[in-house]
């Protein structure tokens, strides 16, 4: 075991990929499974007295590493999404609020996203899930809420580097089904996520996942409305009283992602599989002291996310990090496991945490993060000090370590602070990257401390503006959509 450890750090130093340690060996699999408004209070293994049962990630908690400081790029749904798929911020595109049924695909074909990436690693790339990144219609189909069984897609998530989906594309019509690149199925709500579990478990299934490795992105309907848990589920959980049936929604997802794991272990795949489990954002109109908020602020309890990593051999099991990391930075972390190089235009905002998930890293892996909410706030942290610009203007400022419930804004005693965060994003913003290469140019400009985003009312659609030769074949139809409960 000592060598083993020993040639992966030597690995790191040299610059090369760990897994290539070992020339005989293939790349790893990659699954990495994101709950819909799951809170960072919600997971027993992240608050010991939750009135809630998730058993699957307690599990992972014991097997792999528990992240306390992992953040979603954003505290909604889309713009978080965004970073997963491309490793950028989506305050680049001026992507602060969700989109609608509608809404033109907001990733052009020509930019590089973290499929597209491993598919040309030899990767078989599958996306099983909610979607809700934009989708290009044959015409306008059907309303928000139901597009008829055989309508076409013609642009989706296969333009995203992904060679099967199946699902739907954001919650509004949970009951829309599609598969590949036509409408499938016309299901009920409750239905929705029993099919999911089941394609994935038929995609880990297959036998083409022995022979090639494989990326599976599985974004989960649950705990985020309608709840609607299986007739299995309901009363399984244990959740007393009124949140009983929110508990069992959240007890099935937590069950597919046991059905994830129980499928890994039956075809002999669990060693080779790096799994990743987060949420997108906070849970809606839920709490969680000492965070402050839940989605759409923000504030910690908006985007401070449970993230979970499993890698046998690799992590070590009942692990704890206390790094700083953003969902952005499964790009960069997937490229430095199958030495790719990232161009300069790609994953600008996404940072490796190989070194924090084999125990190898002698420092914070970013130099900061950058967070956002809805309505265009945005704030920057750097070790324990956290500078925001809400919406309304201003800005505030919080030492995390000493006030991780943001009580006491301390700006006027750390002017120098604020002013060194304020010229830090300032310089993220104007060279468009928040990592080392090439300056880029942001498809809109960005305020610090005025309202990017608007004031969270209902606004009509905004075209995109065609810019940089990666994204300027995509004139975007991106709508800002207020009302996060769309997603």
């Amino acid at each position: 075991m000592k060598t083993i450890l020993l040639v992966l750090a030597g690995g790191l130093l040299l610059g090369t990929p760990a897994i290539a340690a070992d020339a005989s060996r293939r790349n790893p699999n990659i699954v990495f499974v994101l709950f819909d408004d799951l809170g960072y209070g919600q997971p027993k293994c992240y608050r010991a007295d939750t009135e809630y049962r998730m058993p699957t990630m307690d599990r992972l908690a014991r097997e792999g590493m528990r992240f306390t400081d992992a953040h979603a790029a954003a505290s909604v749904c889309t713009p978080t999404r965004y970073g997963i798929i491309t490793g950028r911020y989506p305050a680049r595109i001026g992507q602060y609020g969700v989109l609608t049924t509608f809404s033109k695909p907001i990733i052009p074909k020509a930019r590089l996203t973290v499929a597209s990436m491993l598919r040309q690693h030899g990767y078989d790339t599958a996306c099983i899930g909610k979607w809700h990144l934009g989708m290009d219609w044959e015409g306008r189909p059907g309303d928000e809420t139901a597009i008829p069984v055989g309508t076409r897609l013609v642009t989706g998530p296969d333009a995203a580097g992904f060679d099967l989906f199946y699902g739907y594309t954001h919650a509004r019509n949970i009951r829309t089904v599609i598969e590949q690149d036509r409408v499938v199925a016309r299901v009920e709500e409750v239905e929705t996520q029993p099919l999911l579990a089941k394609k994935a478990v038929a995609f880990l299934d297959d036998p083409a996942r022995r022979e090639k490795p494989f990326f599976l992105y599985l974004p989960l309907p649950s705990p985020h409305v309608p709840i609607v848990p299986a007739p299995q589920f309901v009363g399984a959980s244990g959740t007393p009283g009124r949140e009983g049936r929110y508990g069992d929604w959240l007890y099935e997802g937590d069950w597919v992602l046991g059905q994830v794991l129980e499928a890994l272990d039956r075809n002999r795949l669990a060693g080779d599989t790096l799994v990743m489990v987060s949420s997108d954002n906070g849970a809606a109109g839920r709490s969680y002291a000492p965070l402050r908020g839940a989605k759409t602020s923000i504030y910690e309890g908006g985007h401070r996310e449970p993230f979970l990593a499993r890698w046998p051999g690799r992590i070590e099991a009942g692990s704890v990090c206390d790094d700083t990391i953003c969902l952005n930075d499964l790009m960069a972390t997937c490229a430095e496991i199958v030495g790719a190089t990232l161009p300069d235009d790609a994953a600008e905002d996404s940072v490796s945490i190989l070194p924090d998930l084999l125990g190898t890293a002698t420092g914070p892996v970013r130099e900061a993060i950058v967070h956002q909410d809805f309505k265009g706030g945005l704030a920057i942290r750097q070790g324990p000090w956290k500078l925001v610009f809400p919406s309304r203007g201003g800005s505030e400022l919080y030492n995390l370590h000493t006030d991780l419930g943001e009580t006491n804004d301390v700006a006027d005693a750390h002017p120098e602070v604020v002013g060194r965060l304020t010229t830090l994003l300032k310089k993220y913003i104007d060279e468009g990257r928040s990592t080392a290469g090439a300056p880029q140019r942001n498809e809109v400009p960005i305020s610090v401390g005025k309202p990017a985003g608007g004031d969270g009312k209902k606004r009509k659609t905004r075209k995109g503006q065609a810019t940089g030769a990666a994204d300027g074949e995509c004139a975007r139809d991106v709508a800002l959509a207020a009302d996060p409960a769309f997603d």
